[in-house]
């Protein structure tokens, strides 16, 4: 092995780190640490960065430039430097043959001579290609988008790491090869580090593992390499690179994956004070802290049957990807194979029955184990990504186990190169549109582009009158986005509600804008009122019609109000399906509401439902385009459309399957009464007497919808005089009606 100046240096910061950690049974043999576009050596506080210029085979047309402007937040050291070329240029690093991570760092900014949107370029490491035609403004801007961040424009660094493999006799060699005449290539920074031989690629002596929706077993050669997807620390904060011993990877806390609204305990049991005996053998799997932490769902006298744990995490079409789950059982509560079981799905599929850690530990506690389950997911037309799902769900059964609720302390997804073309790139996310508003610089107001004249614009000073100075007695409502308080405009003569998103909220500032452009086009007496808004002060006001009996939810679950007659709930049915039907089919655009839901149907005091909260709709396809919008999903999980969820394309039938969800919301009562009586715990289920009168009350609301069937029948049938275009969707719902009125015998 031939070690330079600069690893040696390397080394010597890594065996400084190793001083307070266990020895480590793995040190990399090849280690390089390249600050690209610079010379010397110099550090970030964690590593010891070279030059570039020993590595490249040739500097003919390549330049080292500094960037034009630089974040505070980002690091300086590898960012602020890049080697840039109009003309392909490579590196070659002399390695010792076996796996490597190869890590590349990219800061997309505006380089002297070198525009930011214009770097384009295709990236390869000997036979492989990472990189094709990659456009890393889109990604910085999408990377933005999607932190919902205020001016889209901010630049975000670029990261990305492979795994490679190396041949005897072989260099590692990186290719840079721009796109086009007129785009460039550059990099501001490599990492090339040797890994073991067994921690990614499967071992020779070892049969493969689950493929998902397959009986093979797959397995993971030398002869194909893999990227990085995600790796995150579930139920913990980050892990840095720094804490990783030997191999510096990067464990991402699980926030912006983990979906919270899908069950009510989302406890995390935690060996925070570092006490508890943990055991990773070889230590290089992952850092003792990943299972210190868990996502759990929570004890088993309070686990909900029907609840889950559950994730997404967006990847490319057309590649078979990796997961590795990382578990160690440290419940005082289990001490014995069975005591716990859960499944795992992926993708909907079932990945594993009945999963049991202390199975796979051999019964010894604190000791981790990581299983690795294979997926493919398929090209399906033009669709660039595709969302991942992993769930865990408590295992049913009580005879053969004592606790069933799912838990998991880490997770790592790897992409895996495509067998004839050694392909591991993916598209560029489509261009980002950024939002039409700034901050002016004289004033603390915002500056939006909205439709004054279709609406009306209130000053600060009138909405404080309104609310007597946001008093919280006039506070009716409240959610995510902030408080709706009842006011009164116009000397006090017209009762409106006054919706004040949080201030700071840039995901706040996008709906708030589009309900702003949706709502002033809109009018329909099924869809809620938009009277005007205001945005003095950095406030983001929204004025609305006053709808005197709240949402739906609030007449179905946990109130006192009295319970809904059939007719009732079968009126506002049809009130919010004739909203939602002029919104398909009866404005000027198709427009998807994407967040239909019982809190998003009002009611006025005529019981009037009036579809409302449109920050999330979007102006869907038309005939003479497209039969769907490709975006990326949002939306309330319970409600969100399935097809939708999974292959990003949003229809107006999106809408359709939410309704549906509400539709059967009309149908709780019996079915929580069932569920009350299956409870796990004897104390948590009702007496006989408790379930007599509740099933007494439900019988009431059955003879009231049956004596006024036909008159409810009617109010299905009187179709408003609007423009219609979709009749397979009316006669669906009007079957729909009839089924719930008059169910047949199946």
């Amino acid at each position: 092995m031939t070690i330079t100046f600069t690893t040696s240096l390397t080394l010597f910061f890594l065996l400084l780190h190793f001083s307070t950690h266990l020895q480590a049974n793995y040190f990399p043999e090849d280690i390089f640490t390249i600050s690209c576009g610079t010379t010397g050596n110099s550090s970030d506080g964690q590593r010891r960065w070279t030059g570039d210029e020993e590595y490249l085979s040739s500097q003919d047309g390549t330049v080292s430039e500094k960037a034009t402007t630089q974040s505070f937040s980002i690091n300086e050291i590898p960012y602020s430097t890049a080697r840039l070329s109009r003309s392909q240029f490579n590196y070659s690093f002399p390695v010792s043959p076996g796996p490597k991570f190869l890590r590349l760092f990219f800061y997309p900014a505006d380089y002297p001579s070198f525009s930011r949107s214009h770097a384009s370029f295709t990236v390869q490491s000997n036979q492989f290609t990472l990189l094709n035609a990659f456009n890393a403004s889109l990604h910085a801007d999408a990377q933005a988008a999607d932190a919902q961040a205020a001016d889209a424009q901010a630049t975000k660094t670029i990261f990305r790491e492979y795994v490679v493999n190396v041949n005897d006799g072989e260099r590692l060699i990186l290719t840079f090869t721009p796109s086009h005449p007129n785009s460039y290539a550059f990099i501001n920074g490599i990492e090339v580090l040797s890994m073991p031989t067994d921690l990614y690629y499967t071992p020779p002596n070892e049969i493969g593992f689950t493929q998902v929706g397959t009986t093979t077993l797959y397995s993971v050669e030398t002869s194909s390499a893999l990227q990085t997807e995600y790796r995150i620390n579930s139920g913990g904060q980050q892990i840095p690179p720094q804490n990783d011993i030997c191999l510096f990877r990067d464990w991402a806390d699980e926030e912006a994956f983990f979906i919270k609204e899908n069950q009510q305990n989302n406890d995390l049991p935690a060996d925070m004070d570092g006490k508890m005996s943990i055991t990773v053998s070889p230590d290089y799997l992952a850092p003792k802290e990943l299972f210190r932490t868990a996502r759990n769902q929570g004890t088993n006298g309070t686990l909900n049957k029907m609840s889950n744990l559950t994730w997404v995490f967006p990847v490319d079409c057309g590649f078979t990807y990796v997961l590795r789950f990382h578990f160690c059982e440290l419940d005082p509560l289990i001490n014995d194979m069975g005591d716990r079981r859960f499944f795992i799905y992926i993708n909907n599929q079932l990945a594993e029955d009945r999963a049991d850690v202390l199975k796979w530990s051999e019964k010894q506690k604190g000791v981790a184990v990581h299983r690795n389950y294979a997926v493919m997911i398929p090209k399906n037309g033009n669709q660039k990504r595709f969302n991942l799902s992993l769930q865990m769900h408590p295992y049913e059964s009580s005879v053969d186990t004592t606790y069933s609720d799912a838990f998991l302390n880490g997770l790592e997804i790897f992409k895996i190169s495509e067998d004839q073309s050694n392909n591991l790139a993916g598209p560029n996310p489509d261009p980002w549109t950024p939002l039409l508003f700034s901050t002016t610089k004289s004033t603390n107001d915002y500056n939006f582009s909205l439709p004054s004249d279709q609406c009306r614009q209130f000053s600060l000073v009138e909405i404080k009158a309104a609310t007597k100075n946001f008093d919280s007695v006039f506070i009716v409502g409240e959610g995510g986005f902030g408080h709706v308080y009842k006011g009164y405009i116009d000397n006090g003569s017209i009762p409106v509600a006054i919706k004040r998103l949080r201030q700071g909220s840039q995901q706040g500032a996008c709906e708030f804008v589009n309900e702003i452009q949706m709502l002033s086009q809109l009018r329909h007496r099924h869809l809620v009122s938009l009277i005007g808004y205001c945005c003095d002060n950095k406030e983001m006001i929204l004025v609305y019609d006053f709808m005197g009996r709240g949402n739906l939810r609030d007449h179905l679950y946990g109130t006192d109000n009295p319970s809904l007659s059939w007719k009732q709930r079968l009126k506002i049915c049809i009130g919010a399906a004739r909203g939602l039907r002029y919104l398909h089919s009866g404005a000027k655009h198709v427009i998807i509401h994407r967040d239909v839901k019982t809190t998003n149907i009002l009611l006025n005091e005529k019981w009037v439902a009036k579809v409302s909260d449109f920050g999330l709709s979007k102006i869907g396809p038309n005939e003479m385009s497209k039969a769907h919008v490709s975006t990326a999903v949002k939306g309330s999980f319970g409600y969100l459309d399935p097809e939708y969820f999974i292959r990003q394309r949003l229809t107006e039938k999106s809408d359709v399957y939410s309704f549906g969800v509400v539709l059967f919301e009309c149908f709780a009562m019996i079915c929580e009464i069932g569920i009350s009586c299956l409870s796990q715990e004897g104390i948590q289920r009702p007496s006989m007497n408790d379930v007599v009168l509740m099933l007494e009350s439900a019988l009431k609301l059955q003879e009231s919808a049956d004596e006024s069937e036909e008159e409810v029948r009617e109010d299905v049938f009187d179709i408003e005089e609007h423009h219609i275009s979709s009749k397979a969707n009316d006669k669906l719902m009007l079957e729909l009606f009839s089924e719930i009125v008059d169910p047949k015998p199946r």
